[in-house]
């Protein structure tokens, strides 16, 4: 995996990759990473920000949605992250994103995984089906950029990825996301588990197959998640995201032109629907 030394510093480019070798290693790997690309402080407020919404999105049905036992996925607005823009104007974030998706790269959901103690492995899936882009042209059109909101440690049920599987046909996938089980050993072989820490931020191919994994300790491991688009892929239409039009107006140029989302007089709490059934159970 490719990464750059750990700094809090978002204007220090020293020894940083350049975009071709970002580029070429989601190609390879399916993922790479920016080790303290912001401050654990910063993480911190962002695990108060996730949270807080989490607490809002339990009280209310849909809100948040299983993603295997004790393991759930809530999605939220921008303006419920206090860190939004520190994150989508990061210049590894901008650079990630342009190098693999393009000048035009579009920002469709925001929202987090949370594995409560007790959650198990999941089946090894991927995120959603191979577009035609990916199958016929090898060409990827949607990141999933995570970032820990805790230091991850061995008995947490860390994020386990295998490697280079982003361009796996999947036709005979169950839905397109989920390999037979008779296939396991290949991702296995691959397998590698991510232990990043408050600070880091990755960004992987949604198609490369993974899992999360069992979670021994008592604590939970929210990770937050931004996922991204190129333009026409069409992932905006699984979400609801929207912003306020007192928040995009105090948006910076940059970002609104990659922002696609509704703007609203008031916001709708998400209802979940991208709903992944053959997660709900974990692994059998």
């Amino acid at each position: 995996m490719t990464t750059a030394d750990r700094t809090t510093d978002p204007n220090d480019t020293r020894d940083r990759p350049g975009s071709d070798e970002l580029a070429s290693a989601i190609y390879r790997d399916g993922i790479v990473a920016c080790q303290g690309a912001f401050s654990p402080e910063w993480a911190d407020r962002m695990r108060e920000d996730i949270e807080d919404a989490f607490e809002e999105a339990r009280s209310r049905p849909d809100g948040a949605v299983g993603r295997g036992p004790n393991r759930y996925y809530v999605e939220i607005h921008p303006e419920q992250m206090r860190g939004f823009v520190d994150l989508v104007e990061h210049p590894w974030v901008r650079q990630v994103c342009t190098a693999v998706l393009g000048e035009e790269y579009e920002i469709v959901e925001l929202g987090f995984d949370i594995p409560f103690a007790g959650a198990v492995n999941q089946p090894w899936h991927r995120d959603f089906p191979a577009p035609e882009e990916t199958r016929r042209d090898g060409r990827l059109t949607s990141l999933a950029l995570n970032l820990t909101a805790v230091d991850t440690e061995p008995d947490m049920g860390p994020f386990e990825i295998a490697v280079g599987t982003q361009f796996d046909d999947g036709s005979d996938f169950d839905h397109g996301m989920f390999p037979d089980r008779s296939g396991y050993s290949r991702f296995e072989e691959r397998a590698v588990r991510k232990y990043p820490r408050r600070g880091d931020v990755s960004a992987r191919s949604a198609l490369t197959i993974h899992r999360g994994t069992q979670n021994y300790s008592q604590k939970a491991r929210p990770v937050l998640v931004l996922g991204v688009d190129a333009p026409g892929a069409g992932n905006a239409a699984h979400h609801d995201m929207a912003v306020t039009e007192n928040f995009w107006a105090q948006l910076p140029d940059r970002v609104r032109r990659h922002l696609k989302c509704p703007v609203v007089k008031h916001l709708t709490p998400i209802t979940q629907k991208h709903t992944i059934e053959g997660l709900v159970m974990g692994e059998a």
